[in-house]
C-alpha cells in the first residue's frame, strides 16, 4: 500500500508539494490540526517564512505532537524554511522560534540573500542519479555547520551544503517542488518506504 504523506499547510509553498506527490501517485493530506497527523507515514515542511510557520505551529497545537513524532524518527522532508525548522540551531532566528533539532546543523535565515538575490544552480546529488538537479534558491537558508551524524548529500559550487540527511530527516535549502524534477521527492519517499516497509508507485524493484 502506498504511504500517506502529511504536508504542513499553515503557510508557504505547500500546495506545490502536493502536486509533486500526485504526479508520483502518492496520497497526501494537508496538516493544519493535530488530527491531520493521524496515520501519516511521513511529513513535508515546505518553504515559506520560518518564523510565521513556527508561530502557527504553536497556535494550532501542533508543536507537541510534531516534536514527539519527529523524535520517534518519523520521516520528514524540510525545504527552505522547513530546513530551518528541522535544524538544531538558527543563528539569526527569534528567541521563541521552534527548532525541532532532528538535523544537527547550524543555519542562517536568508543566508544567501534576500528575494532579489534568488538564483538557480545545477547541483550534483549522487543519491538521486548522475544527472544534475535544478536547485531553485529563494531567500534560502545558509548552512554554517553540521554535526558528525549529519550527511551532506549536495553542495553548491562554492562548497556550501544544501542537501542534508540525518536518519529519516531530509533537508534542502532550495525548492525542489518548483521544478519538474521529482527526484528529491522520490528520495524522500524511499526514506518513507524504508521506515514503513511500504510499496511505492515509482519503485523500480
Amino acid at each position: 500500500m502506498a504511504p500517506k504523506i502529511g504536508i504542513l499547510a499553515l503557510q508557504g509553498d505547500w500546495a506545490r508539494h502536493g502536486e509533486r506527490l500526485r504526479e508520483l501517485g502518492v496520497n497526501s493530506v494537508e496538516v493544519t490540526d493535530p488530527k491531520d497527523l493521524i496515520d501519516i507515514d511521513g511529513l513535508i515542511i515546505p518553504g515559506g517564512e520560518s518564523t510565521t510557520i513556527s508561530r502557527l505551529i504553536v497556535s494550532c497545537g501542533l508543536e507537541d505532537p510534531l516534536s514527539k513524532m519527529l523524535r520517534n524518527d518519523m520521516p520528514v522532508l524540510g525545504t527552505c524554511a522547513g530546513l530551518i525548522l528541522l535544524a538544531s540551531k538558527v543563528l539569526d532566528g527569534r528567541d521563541d522560534q521552534l527548532k525541532f533539532g532532528v538535523i544537527d546543523a547550524v543555519v542562517k535565515r536568508n543566508g544567501f540573500g534576500r528575494q532579489v538575490d534568488s538564483f538557480e544552480e545545477m547541483l550534483e546529488i549522487e543519491t538521486v542519479g548522475p544527472d544534475l538537479f535544478p536547485g531553485v534558491f529563494i531567500r534560502a537558508p545558509f548552512v554554517d555547520g553540521i554535526g558528525p551524524n549529519t550527511q551532506v548529500l549536495a553542495t553548491t559550487a562554492t562548497g556550501v551544503p544544501v542537501v542534508l540527511r540525518q536518519g529519516s530527516a531530509l533537508g534542502c535549502a532550495f525548492h525542489p517542488e518548483l521544478t519538474g524534477d521529482l527526484r528529491i521527492h522520490q528520495l524522500f519517499l524511499s526514506i518513507v518506504k524504508s521506515a514503513n516497509n511500504t510499496v511505492l508507485p515509482f519503485s523500480k524493484s
